[in-house]
């Protein structure tokens, strides 16, 4: 089953065009949130990932979507592998079920790392 999740920062702003694609995507259930990528509340997502069964497949319109950084976004692929959950991201093309999407998404995962590993050497050194 594809499980769609869609999310906007404000009130102002309207989820329709991230509803389209991923009705259009095939998705079979779609949760929403109105709520900063800041904020680590967001029911609508843990709703959906609470969810997903073994053999889904949680879709999103953007990663920015999904997750509030880079870190944030590999823990919560990563917990999603643990219950072969795949993940999907619509704009950037990166599918887990698919040899392609795993490497990208592991190089996005080795970069990540590089990053928090070089903040850590610059808080150390100053």
């Amino acid at each position: 089953m594809l499980i769609g999740y869609a999310r906007v920062s404000t009130d102002g702003q309207v989820l329709d065009s991230q509803l389209d694609k991923l009705k259009s995507a095939g998705c079979d259930k779609i949760f929403t949130d109105v709520a900063s990528g800041a904020k680590s509340d967001r029911p609508g997502l843990l709703e959906a990932i609470k969810y997903a069964r073994e053999g889904d497949t949680i879709v999103v319109v953007k990663l920015d979507r999904f997750g509030r950084s880079m870190s944030d976004l590999i823990a919560r692929t990563k917990e999603l592998a643990t219950r072969n959950i795949e993940f999907k991201s619509l704009s950037e093309s990166i599918d887990t079920s698919t040899s392609a999407g795993k490497l990208l998404f592991h190089i996005m995962g080795a970069l990540a790392e590089f990053e928090r590993d070089l903040i850590r050497e610059r808080t150390n050194a100053g």
